[in-house]
């Protein structure tokens, strides 16, 4: 009997589809290799672009600081935002900081404990750069000659795709930027959904390694922070398209909301207590504008659990930052509510999250890129909270003027919430937003607040 001419389709289909995934098999032993030999396509004097948090490879970075230990390499930048602790036990050592060059966009624990270790040249051992997490990719495209880009993958697909896992924000864009693009596979990095996976005829070189993905330690929320959730929580409704941080707050602020309905998900930073809000029911993503049906980020922490529940979960889109925190993609969702945390409000509203006691703390992130989206979404409204107090009580979060730079300008602030209320500030003039602000005080300062007036 001839076989129909579909027939014939479907077989060649199905042959060029076999073809192609062998090649890709080929392709991948091709490229496979041990670390210590991925890391001599490494050269001195160059700009390396890391993988961040979870995403930090560490066999290629332990290899790399083998190859600078043993004096075989100088003259390294190292580009990144957020360092953990693969980072902190390889390359960026204190011994190995005259060869290493760390140009960190967000400071981490990891940066605060150098500087500490190190008080008379802390804050010379780490070139921090200004950089608004959405402009970060862009940074790295244009205006740094990337040498090589090393970052952990899931496994490669039957069709010859890696995905970023937890961390597709800068590195979606600095992976095809770069000279070099070395990539660290790992069996237990989710293979998560998402624009731009990673094929491997784009990768130089593939290294094995299984290793735990750094696990977030959930800790009780403290009564403020109890407070504080709850007047968030009361001001977000059924619909609403939500941004969450880490931590505490946010968590306790998720957990309020597992009764609400239609609620959807454009965050920066997918979490845990989303994910538990997403298990509730109280997320269907349905009344999103952009990528409905499905909660987007552009990278993730949480526990082993959660990133198992990541792995193959079609109801989750992963996105580079420079689409996820584009104030104008942010405004395409209606009632979007944006949530974040700050060290420091002054009395016309201008917050500092970033800065502390003389010293650069952190970075600004993404927070300023959510204000502005959450207010020029129909609906949206910001909301920054912080405690009323730091230091165990002893030291206002409300003050007259800021001691760093203002994160989020006076002009953006919408709601502000501290464990006293929540003011909003749009629309105030500076001596409403003063009394306001003095109103969310803690209230053994806020005599002296009214007397800086």
């Amino acid at each position: 009997m001839t076989p129909s001419l579909s027939a014939l389709c479907i077989k060649v289909r199905s042959q060029g589809e076999a073809r192609r995934a062998m090649d890709a098999q080929e392709l991948y032993a091709s490229k496979r290799m041990f670390a210590d030999d991925a890391v001599r396509m490494l050269h001195s004097d160059s700009n390396i672009a890391m993988g961040m948090a979870v995403a930090e490879p560490p066999a290629l970075l332990k290899a790399l600081a083998r190859r600078v230990e043993a004096e075989e390499l100088e003259r390294l930048r190292l580009w990144y935002f957020h360092s953990m602790n693969h980072a902190a036990t390889s390359v960026l050592r204190r011994e190995l900081l005259d060869r290493v060059r760390p140009h960190s966009m967000f400071l981490s624990g990891v940066e605060r404990t150098l500087m500490r270790a190190d008080p008379a040249n802390g804050d010379s051992l780490v070139e921090f750069v200004p950089t608004a997490f959405s402009d970060s990719p862009r940074l790295l495209r244009d205006e740094i000659d990337l040498d090589a880009c090393i970052l952990m993958v899931s496994p490669m697909g039957k069709h010859g795709y890696f995905t970023f896992g937890t961390a597709n924000d800068y590195t979606a864009v600095a992976a095809r930027a770069a000279k070099r693009l070395i990539v660290e596979v790992n069996p237990l990095m989710p293979r998560v959904f998402g624009e731009a996976p990673l094929h491997v005829s784009e990768v130089d070189a593939i290294v094995e390694h299984r290793s735990d993905l750094i696990a977030i330690d959930a800790h009780s929320p403290s009564a403020e922070d109890e407070a504080i959730a709850g007047i968030v929580a009361g001001m977000i409704d059924d619909g609403a398209c939500l941004q969450m941080g880490i931590g505490n707050l946010p968590a306790a602020v998720c957990a309020r909301l597992e009764k609400h309905r239609n609620l959807g998900i454009h965050t920066e930073l997918m979490t845990p207590a989303l994910a538990g809000l997403m298990r509730s029911g109280a997320v269907s993503n349905l009344r999103k504008q952009t990528y409905p049906g499905r909660s987007t980020f552009t990278f993730a922490m949480g526990d082993a659990p959660f990133y198992e529940w990541l792995d193959d979960n079609q109801a989750v889109y992963s996105l580079p930052v420079d689409l996820v925190n584009d104030p104008r993609h942010i405004a395409k969702n209606d009632n979007v509510v944006s949530v974040n945390a700050t060290l420091q409000v002054d009395l016309s509203g201008a917050c500092n999250s970033e800065h502390m006691m003389g010293h650069q703390y952190s970075g600004s992130g993404g927070q300023l890129d959510f204000v502005r989206g959450a207010n020029a979404s129909k609906g949206g409204i910001s909301v920054i909270a912080c405690h009323s107090t730091a230091k165990g009580g002893s030291v206002s979060r409300i003050v007259p003027h800021l001691e760093g730079p203002v994160t989020t300008p006076r002009n953006d602030v919408h709601w502000i919430v501290t464990e006293y209320g929540a003011a909003n500030l749009r629309g105030k003039s500076l001596r409403q937003r003063a009394e306001l602000m003095i109103g969310l005080a803690h209230p053994r300062f806020r005599d002296g607040l009214a007397k800086a007036l």
